[in-house]
């Protein structure tokens, strides 16, 4: 696909998030079932609820651009996937591994802040005043999971983790 419009822009931004959301059902499926701690584990399935709800709007996105969802292959979201399973293939402790859920969540939240805060402008210049008003209402949950593993992370115990 040659992107050289405003409409191209949008078009390849909406099928990279759509993608980027499908993928991270899955992880977030992983994410909850490797953590032993409760209030991580219930964090990480409420986010998959969200992502469900967010890629329904995101398909009544495309419905109101006059396409079908399509998904682009989210390079970015597959880099973090993979860097997180990489990760876990080293057999860090239960509490590192927990920790370092956390904060690859906390990754992929950044990302998909940036995505809907650069999708939103685009469909306001194309009039999808409506689509618009969607993918910000994405953005507002997306910033409040970041607030809510913020504050997990921040009030996590590192006693059990050895400094060196």
């Amino acid at each position: 696909m040659s992107v050289d419009t405003i409409h191209d822009l949008f078009e390849h931004g909406l099928e990279d998030i759509y993608h980027a959301e499908h993928e991270l059902l899955d992880a977030l499926e992983d994410l909850e079932q490797h953590t032993e701690r409760e209030e991580i584990a219930k964090a990480f399935a409420e986010h998959r609820e969200e992502t469900e709800g967010q890629i329904d709007r995101l398909e009544e996105v495309f419905e109101m651009f006059g396409e079908p969802p399509e998904k682009e292959e989210c390079e970015g979201i597959k880099g973090l996937i993979q860097e997180y399973e990489e990760f876990t293939e080293e057999n860090p402790s239960q509490e590192v591994l927990d920790y370092h859920s956390m904060a690859a969540a906390e990754k992929t939240e950044h990302y998909e802040i940036a995505a809907y805060g650069n999708l939103i402008p685009l469909a306001d210049q194309l009039g999808l005043d409506d689509a618009a008003d969607l993918l910000e209402e994405n953005l507002r949950e997306e910033q409040d999971a970041l607030d809510e593993l913020k504050e997990l992370t921040e009030s996590f115990e590192m006693d059990a983790i050895p400094a060196e």
